[in-house]
């Protein structure tokens, strides 16, 4: 086992300290790392833990892109109806709260509607 690289070389259900592999045994604790939530590592010491700074921050890092992914990339619920097609936000699934036109036979939002009735002279 290599101590620059022990997370990747220790099975995750395995408390051990991420800078030296030092085991968690009954008398011996580790603290977790009180800078960054993203990822857990824990530490037996402030020196360990200022030794794999490098380390976690890189991997802090990812973890930070990838939970953006996550977000950016995940799909906005829609209704069966679908969106509107004027300020394109999903129509309420309550049939009273969207209005077809008479002009173009599409279902619009009732804020649109309202919109455009107020714009008239």
């Amino acid at each position: 086992m290599s101590l620059n690289n022990v997370e990747a070389d220790v099975p995750a259900d395995m408390t051990c300290c991420a800078s030296c592999g030092i085991a968690e045994v009954d008398d011996y604790t580790l603290k977790p790392c009180d800078i960054s939530n993203r990822v857990r590592y824990r530490y037996c010491s402030d020196t360990c833990q200022q030794d794999h700074r490098i380390q976690h921050e890189q991997a802090c890092k990812k973890r930070a892109a990838e939970l953006r992914d996550e977000i950016l990339f995940r799909q906005p619920e829609s209704s069966y109806l679908g969106d509107c097609p004027i300020c394109f936000v999903p129509l309420p699934i309550q049939k009273e709260k969207s209005i077809m036109t008479g002009c173009c036979s599409k279902v619009i939002c009732i804020s649109c509607n309202v919109a455009e009735f107020m714009c008239l002279p």
